[in-house]
């Protein structure tokens, strides 16, 4: 962790880099094949080896995944005002790693799950109180692990690079590019090799094998800490939001003063979290600046720390200016992850209906088809470090080549044509099943499958540009003392996506319903619906919402910060240099 010495900007010497990649990357990559390898298919290890019903399946893994949505802001929480991201990820894998082997243990030990069905039995015994018992608090562990692990590796991730060092030669946005694409490798590892042993081998090896990658993933980063640049946490960022928030209100019949360097600066009492640099005032939000406005009732004295739920500093006030302006930006993320949903559904849905053969004897799963969007998502990171930030970077002058905010427009627009796409296919694939006289069968229809891989590729091109965009904006824009809390808002925006893809189709489904039994969505027969009609509403609030995030883009303004240089403080007692992070 940098720290000042004395009043000057002197630095002790600092680990981090590139070195620290293996280690990082080894825990991601685990964890990532666990949760996937682990969700892809339980609703499978449930139903046949637990002999649960459909529904209350469902639900189980609805819960979980609810839950899972929600602990990282605990995990962040945790990381940002007490323990520090090292020993978060430290104690959430550990605990993931004890969810993860009582389940592998489950489906390895005959008493801990129900004895198989007997042949011709319809009904087959469910499993127990005491195996379901089992079961949840493997499911609780392992949400509980997911949420510390999530927000945090990535910031810790990005914590490695210190970009006000001239002598940083990697940057933090090529480390976003790296984060994505060993996570996408890991998914696509989970969704194609996992899933295959545990549908052909069994799910003891099917979850024994994450189960064992992640006992030494735990292993490996542990061992990486001498290598770590590790920066302490600065005490709870919400309270701090809270401070200047209660402290803004109580001073809020003041009038503003005429000089903005009249407000409170505290350099020593910001010092904490203010590392990387400090915030400076901007105009914006003029009401919170009256949290730094110096009066009698403040009791201030000189050298004293001031009571911060009257006084806050510039800086103090400024972080909440940062999440604030950061609100727009992160809501319009949602509805890309509303259209992407889809793949999981009504695009596999579509997918079954179709001719999936490659050869006589073998035919595609209907949920592998998910290996286009992530090889097309691979293949576009690929693209983008080693091509289009090389070329960008000529006509921009940018070191990443395009803002983060470019590229996220640019994966929304993405997104629009995947919808789009999808709908013309739909009514290629009901014309076929017309012409077959297959509308009212449940008959597989001739036509290849490959013809939804276009929009499956789309959204994984989509996800390129817009998800790794997200995560850049992030990390970049958030106060340097809440970034595991940023990244949490990144995974809040995930489970908000996906919870309005949920109430959407259940819109849908309501107010298209026909008086003779028709509807956009039907439960029975997607050949008698409108799927196309769906996609395309999709569509048109994508079109909405990148009207709504050129807007928000145009209008923000980026969080200006006064960095110490390192090339001037090794040869004197202090200096600065003016950045405004783009």
């Amino acid at each position: 962790m940098e720290r000042m010495e004395s009043k000057g900007c002197r630095r002790r010497r600092q680990n981090g880099g590139l070195v620290t990649m293996p280690f990082i990357f080894a825990n991601e990559a685990c964890e990532k094949l666990a949760v996937v390898g682990f969700n892809s298919n339980m609703i499978s290890y449930l139903t046949t080896q637990l002999h649960m019903p459909l529904t209350k399946a469902a639900n189980t893994l609805t819960n979980f995944g609810g839950t899972s949505s929600l602990t990282p802001l605990l995990g962040a929480f945790m990381a940002d005002a007490y323990a520090g991201r090292f020993w978060t990820i430290t104690v959430a894998s550990i605990i993931y790693q004890i969810g993860m082997t009582s389940l592998t243990l489950s489906a390895i030990l005959p008493h801990l799950r129900p004895p198989p069905c007997k042949l011709g039995e319809q009904v087959c015994q469910e499993a127990d109180t005491r195996q379901l018992a089992i079961l949840y608090a493997s499911l609780l562990l392992g949400a509980l692990g997911s949420g510390g692990i999530r927000p945090c590796v990535v910031a810790f991730g990005a914590d490695q690079f210190d970009e006000t060092d001239p002598k940083q030669t990697t940057k933090t946005w090529r480390y976003f590019n790296w984060y994505y694409f060993v996570m996408g490798v890991s998914i696509l590892v989970a969704v194609t090799v996992l899933v295959y042993i545990q549908d052909t081998i069994g799910w003891g090896w099917g979850l024994g094998i994450p189960t064992i990658a992640m006992f030494f993933s735990i292993i490996a980063f542990i061992g990486g800490y001498p290598l770590y640049r590790n920066l302490d946490p600065a005490g709870s960022p919400f309270t701090r939001l809270l401070q200047v928030s209660v402290a803004a209100f109580r001073k809020r019949k003041l009038a503003m003063v005429s000089d903005p360097e009249l407000l409170y600066q505290n350099d020593e009492l910001d010092a904490p979290i203010s590392i990387g640099g400090k915030l400076l005032h901007t105009i914006h939000m003029k009401f919170l600046d009256k949290a730094a406005i110096v009066v009698e009732e403040d009791n201030f004295k000189q050298g004293q720390a001031p009571n911060l739920w009257r006084l806050n500093t510039v800086h103090r006030v400024e972080e909440l200016k940062s999440i604030i302006r950061m609100g727009p930006i992160w809501a319009a993320g949602i509805l890309l992850i509303t259209a992407y949903a889809q793949q999981n559904t009504f695009s596999l849905q579509q997918a079954k209906s179709m001719d999936r053969h490659l050869t006589k004897s073998f035919q595609i799963p209907a949920a592998s088809m998910s290996v286009f969007t992530m090889t097309s998502m691979l293949t576009t990171i690929a693209f983008y470090d080693r091509i289009l930030v090389p070329v960008a970077r000529k006509f921009t002058g940018l070191e990443r080549g395009i803002s983060f905010l470019h590229r996220m427009g640019i994966g929304f627009v993405i997104s629009i044509f995947a919808t789009l796409v999808a709908g013309f296919v739909e009514i290629k694939r009901k014309h076929v099943a017309s012409a077959h006289g297959l509308i009212n069968s449940h008959q597989p229809i001739p036509i290849p499958v490959f013809w939804l891989v276009p929009q499956y590729c789309l959204h994984g091109i989509a996800e390129a540009f817009m998800s790794i965009g997200h995560l850049e904006f992030f990390y970049d824009q958030a106060p340097e003392s809440m970034r595991s809390s940023a990244m949490a808002l990144f995974w809040t925006a995930i489970s908000v996506g996906n919870y309005a893809s949920t109430l959407l189709v259940t819109l849908v489904h309501k107010f298209s319903a026909g008086s003779d039994g028709s509807n956009w969505l039907p439960d029975d027969n997607l050949n008698k619906g409108k799927l196309e009609y769906f996609y395309w509403l999709i569509t048109l609030l994508q079109v909405a919402n990148l009207i709504y995030y050129l807007f928000c883009a145009k209008m923000y303004t980026f969080k200006p910060i006064q960095v110490h240089n390192k090339e001037i403080s090794d040869s004197k007692e202090s200096g600065v240099e003016l950045a405004n992070k783009v």
